[in-house]
């Protein structure tokens, strides 16, 4: 059942698909810096359509709408010993599930228990043409054909305006440790993929400054066995650190240059500027801070089989997102003009001719 607010954002949408006005689509803002800058567009305000609709802890399932804070929708599956598996980033108290879902972006777990799409069982948006969709469902079984609802993922607001998500929850680890051992960076990433061999309860993994971290998480028996399998020369909790990488709040994300994020195959060896790196994702995703030019980053990534994304793009000039094939582009702009005829959700947010 649709709420008033829900109303409200419809009749915004219809009346800027009649005017072929374009939208600005704004949560409480927590993810505004991440994707190109949009235009100087009509704002459509989300943050107010809030609440959790359903949530069953035996079902593993919970559905919110697009404003609800996610700091909620945390502590309502805390009481139930649950959370998100993807370990969605903050970035600021006030994120909301929309921004969440719009963004597509996974904490530290994603390599391990699964990423934002993997979790997205059903939505509920408006198209450019304000037509209230639904798609997917409530039900971890319910598979049926393409899933149209996961695309809405990553999509950052420009194929719709979602209004209300139904997501997969797992149950809360019975105890976590994380590991330390002093590596320098080709023997960590050797020991990454060693580790990815093997039926370990691995939830997180780091490097940095010549410190490889490994989070286990599950039960007592399996993390003390992994533990010793493993070994380590350090320290037994590490929660602020994963926390700090989560939210991007340690000391190496304070510095000005430009945060790039590489994303990669992970066995793919220390690149030639990655001098100041966290290598993260098991070796897939590389934090990078540098002043080296974004066609030499992105054209070495390229080699490699990945890309490269400017996290913080600003008024820089540089797009946020690798250009992508002909073909690539043709598709998306064919799906862009399937929810979005006339253009009007976020313009430019991902790609300039999109």
């Amino acid at each position: 059942m649709s709420s008033d607010k829900s109303l409200d954002i419809q009749h915004e949408v219809q009346r800027a698909f009649d005017d072929r006005s374009p939208l600005t689509i704004k949560g409480a803002g927590s993810k505004d810096f991440y994707g190109n800058p949009t235009a100087d567009h009509t704002t459509l305000e989300t943050s107010a359509h809030t609440g959790v609709t359903s949530y069953e802890p035996t079902e593993l399932v919970i559905t919110a709408r697009c404003g609800t804070p996610l700091e909620d929708i945390e502590s309502v599956l805390d009481e139930n010993n649950q959370v998100l598996p993807f370990e969605p980033p903050h970035f600021a108290n006030t994120s909301t599930l929309g921004g969440v879902i719009a963004s597509g972006l996974s904490g530290p777990s994603r390599p391990y228990t699964g990423s934002v799409r993997d979790a997205l069982l059903g939505v509920q948006c408006i198209n450019g043409k304000g037509e209230i969709l639904s798609f997917g469902g409530q039900v971890i079984k319910n598979v049926a054909g393409y899933d149209v609802s996961r695309l809405m993922a990553g999509s950052l607001g420009t194929l719709s305006v979602l209004l209300e998500m139904s997501l997969r929850v797992i149950p809360k680890p019975e105890r976590e440790q994380t590991l330390v051992l002093e590596q320098d960076a080709d023997s960590a990433l050797q020991t990454l993929n060693n580790l990815s061999n093997q039926a370990l309860p691995v939830s997180a993994s780091s490097y940095h400054d010549e410190q490889l971290r490994i989070r286990l998480s599950g039960n007592e028996a399996a993390v003390n066995h992994a533990a010793k399998i493993i070994g380590d020369d350090g320290e037994q909790s590490a929660s602020d650190f994963w926390e700090g990488l989560r939210n991007h709040t340690l000391d190496f994300f304070a510095d000005s240059r430009p945060l790039w994020r590489l994303s990669l195959p992970p066995a793919t060896p220390l690149l030639n500027f990655e001098d100041d790196s966290i290598i993260d994702w098991g070796g897939a995703q590389r934090w990078l801070k540098s002043d080296v030019s974004a066609e030499t980053i992105r054209a070495v990534c390229d080699t490699h089989g990945g890309h490269a994304t400017l996290y913080n793009p600003g008024a820089s000039g540089i797009d946020a997102f690798q250009s992508l094939s002909p073909s690539v582009l043709a598709l998306h702009k064919r799906l862009k003009h399937s929810f979005d005829p006339h253009g009007i959700l976020n313009p430019g947010r991902m790609y300039k001719d999109v």
